[in-house]
């Protein structure tokens, strides 16, 4: 059993995160967490951006989500970004390094990254 204090230092810790996914930010981060993005890595995905958006400081711009099965299995993990008056993106066979790519060029620098995204892939 943990202390009283240890649990309240988690409990801090753990908040950015929770608020994180669920803000109301200009830009949606969702990434497919069904069984199938789940076996193709798409938790460390999510946690990537998770602590990404957080270290950047983008939370009042940026929330990250997550949502059942999104319809491709076969490019997962897949993560989708929503922009107001913008076409979704939607990026394919993702891993953590990529995400951290992802942020820097797409969600601070408003690039997309089109190498990972499916147009790319289905060609």
């Amino acid at each position: 059993m943990k202390s009283l204090e240890e649990l309240a230092a988690i409990r801090e810790k753990m908040k950015g995160k929770v608020v994180l996914r669920e803000g109301s930010g200009d830009i949606r981060v969702v990434v497919g967490m069904a069984t199938c993005g789940i076996a193709a890595g798409a938790r460390p995905v999510l946690n990537a951006f998770v602590e990404g958006v957080n270290n950047e400081g983008l939370t009042e711009k940026v929330t990250v989500s997550q949502t059942g099965c999104i319809g491709v299995c076969q490019y997962e993990p897949v993560v989708e970004i929503f922009e107001a008056g913008k076409d979704k993106v939607t990026y394919v066979k993702m891993t953590p390094e990529k995400a951290a790519e992802v942020i820097e060029k797409h969600l601070k620098g408003g690039e997309v990254v089109s190498k990972y995204t499916i147009a790319a892939a289905v060609e």
